[in-house]
């Protein structure tokens, strides 16, 4: 398991660069629009993203602004690659989940006998999860109590909210920072995006 560790370093910090991300969807664009007509499931997916660019893109030509040749273009790149980016983003998060629990299924039922190796890596990591919060443990707390009060409550509930919470914690955080920028663009640059907004409503 180290050694698939140490191999896999630099290709997920590779994987990670947002350059390369950005490559890659654009070389993904590139593959179904060259490629798509000799397939067709390439093409069928092809078709849906053009027709879903199309209708953000005339949205956005409709009910915010008015678009011109350059603007239009330029939106209409944007708006596929963030399209295929998100894609992406969705099926790599997916296989990563999937991944995640085939390791802990190997891991229950010591499937080729991984279990000491995956519990060995696992406890390495929560050793190193635990250690800035071990630093700052007051010298006249006992460990069992610092570890109940912060790391493992009791009922054996996470010392964080719930994912409904958080979820709506992060939407609403983003609400807040779009109606920012929406404000500063609003108030210092000729763009009155809320006025825009406000006469769609």
């Amino acid at each position: 398991m180290g050694l698939i560790r140490l191999i896999a370093a630099p290709i997920r910090r590779l994987a990670s660069s947002r350059l390369v991300q950005f490559g890659v969807v654009v070389a993904l664009i590139l593959l179904l629009e060259n490629f798509s007509d000799n397939r067709a499931v390439l093409s069928e997916i092809a078709d849906a993203l053009d027709k879903a660019v199309d209708g953000t893109v005339q949205l956005v030509s409709d009910h915010l602004v008015r678009l011109r040749t350059f603007s239009k273009s330029l939106l209409t790149d944007s708006v596929m690659i963030v399209y295929v980016y998100i894609i992406c983003l969705a099926i790599f998060t997916i296989l990563r989940i999937v991944v995640r629990l085939l390791i802990d299924f190997a891991g229950l039922t010591n499937f080729l006998w991984l279990r000491t190796t995956i519990a060995r890596e696992r406890g390495i990591a929560a050793y190193r999860a635990w250690l800035p919060l071990e630093r700052i443990r007051p010298r006249d707390c006992p460990q069992d109590v610092w570890e109940k009060q912060f790391a493992w409550p009791e009922g054996d509930k996470p010392p964080y909210p719930p994912l409904r919470w958080r979820i709506l914690r992060e939407a609403l955080a983003y609400v807040i920072l779009i109606a920012l920028i929406a404000v500063l663009i609003q108030l210092f640059t000729p763009f009155p995006v809320l006025t825009w907004i406000g006469a769609r409503i």
